[in-house]
């Protein structure tokens, strides 16, 4: 998969399928997307390849306190991916910056309790009022890769 910023200054690969993919409705992603959701795919951070450009790393606060750096275009502004924490082994990819964001629909909706009264919530898709546990949700193949990168 590829995506890029708007201008496509920066553009980048992923190499592999996401290991999940979250629509987050808390009222921080909201404000930051300035729409009724963010949608990030997880992907360990090795398996997001620069092809051109070279995004810039802006500190936001974030709502677990520790913070989050976004990388975006600095050109255009675009958020393109971020890593959460300070934990830069796994990056939260902008599904909207993919060149086909249809072939990464949401594997869960979290957060649910702010989301807009308006939006409504696809059938099929899981949802939950605040986060989860992933080991109850995400798939055994990303477990797998999880359990591998934190062993590095």
């Amino acid at each position: 998969m590829h995506g890029r910023c708007t201008c496509g200054k920066v553009r980048y690969r992923l190499t592999d399928r996401p290991l999940f993919i979250h629509a987050c409705h808390c009222t921080w992603c909201q404000r930051e997307t300035g729409g009724p959701h963010a949608v990030n795919a997880m992907i360990e951070s090795d398996r997001v390849v620069l092809l051109e450009g070279a995004p810039v790393e802006v500190i936001t606060p974030s709502n677990s306190g520790k913070g989050q750096t976004v990388l975006r275009c600095p050109d255009c502004h675009v958020a393109l991916w971020s890593h959460y924490g300070g934990e830069r082994r796994v990056s939260f990819v902008r599904v909207g910056t993919l060149e086909d964001p249809a072939a990464c629909p949401p594997d869960i909706h979290i957060f649910t309790s702010t989301k807009m009264p308006w939006y409504a919530l696809p059938e099929g898709v899981p949802a939950v009022p605040e986060y989860y546990d992933w080991k109850e949700r995400w798939p055994e193949t990303a477990q797998a890769r999880r359990r591998a990168l934190l062993a590095r």
